[in-house]
């Protein structure tokens, strides 16, 4: 694999699934594949999950991970091509991408939206341009529009938990205090269209997704309809993608309770606000798969690191 960039550039995502759960088994299998190879981790954005099950991905794999948080350890990084630098920033894109490609065997970013201009977003402007400027293959510890690190993590933890060949899976809007982006809810449906599940997403109207990235999955507004005899329910919030970066709705009607769950398992990327978007008395039950979810992110990061090591 050249980069992992979105889900799509898994060619054969059940296999990919399985090798990530053979990788759990053991590890440490391949602790000799990553020696003398250097990841670099660029935060422009905080990170707990991410960050920590990446960095341990590459020691699995014997790499030397190198973590920066871009935006107070660095300079002002400018990404627009032609730019008079007269301003906050001090230096281009174009040679910060070049440097830290002698540094670095793979580079990782993580850049979120500014959820106030769609265009800039969808243009994906600081991962596109690392790919674009870098020497070396670029990982996306989530950016504007996609987070494949964690569809990838929900796909390997489904299959882990499935009791049935096809289950139903259900993506579920859920309140919040503040506007969130879209992207962990795209790439998660991106995961589920390439799995063989009964896939359903929900959510209060004036919170449809990118219809590009929804395609032809089904949408039901009814929440309550949605979740009939669901094997698993994934909770996520997520801005107005129409009226972008808004929050439409802020009432607690949505929040999954243990009476609306019912036999079905309970998914959350974290971190996640208790009795705000799920209650207590789902969190602490043992339908809750959270933590596992979190354990999970490492191997998804393993299975990629290892598959980008395996084509340098």
């Amino acid at each position: 694999m050249k980069k992992y960039t979105n889900i799509s550039d898994i060619k054969n995502f059940p296999k990919a699934i399985e090798e990530a759960i053979q990788l759990k088994k053991n590890p440490l299998e391949f602790s000799d594949l990553g020696k003398h190879k250097t990841l670099g981790l660029l935060f422009f954005n905080s990170s707990l999950r991410t960050r920590l099950s990446t960095q341990k991905a590459a020691l699995n794999l014997g790499m030397n991970p190198i973590v920066m948080n871009v935006s107070g350890d660095a300079w002002g990084i400018e990404f627009e091509d032609g730019s008079v630098m007269n301003g906050t920033t001090a230096e281009h894109i174009k040679e910060a991408a070049a440097v830290v490609s002698q540094y670095c065997d793979i580079i990782a970013v993580r850049a979120f939206p500014t959820l106030t201009d769609k265009v800039k977003d969808e243009s994906e402007q600081v991962l596109k341009s690392f790919a674009k400027y870098a020497m070396v293959p670029i990982v996306n510890m989530e950016s504007a529009t996609a987070h494949p690190l964690q569809g990838f993590t929900d796909a390997i933890t489904i299959t882990e938990h499935k009791k049935n060949n096809r289950p139903k899976v259900v993506l579920s809007w859920a309140p919040h205090i503040k506007a969130l982006p879209h992207a962990v809810a795209n790439s998660f449906v991106n995961a589920m269209q390439n799995m063989d599940v009964d896939f359903v997403i929900t959510h209060p109207k004036g919170y449809d997704l990118n219809p590009e990235i929804v395609d032809n999955t089904l949408v039901n507004y009814n929440q309550e309809e949605a979740l009939k005899d669901a094997d698993f329910v994934y909770t996520k919030n997520w801005s107005s993608y129409n009226d972008y970066g808004k929050v439409l709705k802020t009432d607690s009607d949505w929040i999954i309770t243990k009476e609306k769950l019912g036999d079905a398992k309970f998914m959350h990327c974290l971190p996640v606000r208790r009795n705000v978007v799920v209650e207590d008395a789902v969190l602490d039950s043992e339908n809750s798969l959270v933590i596992q979810q979190a354990n999970n992110r490492t191997y998804a990061a393993q299975w990629v690191l290892k598959s980008i090591l395996e084509d340098l």
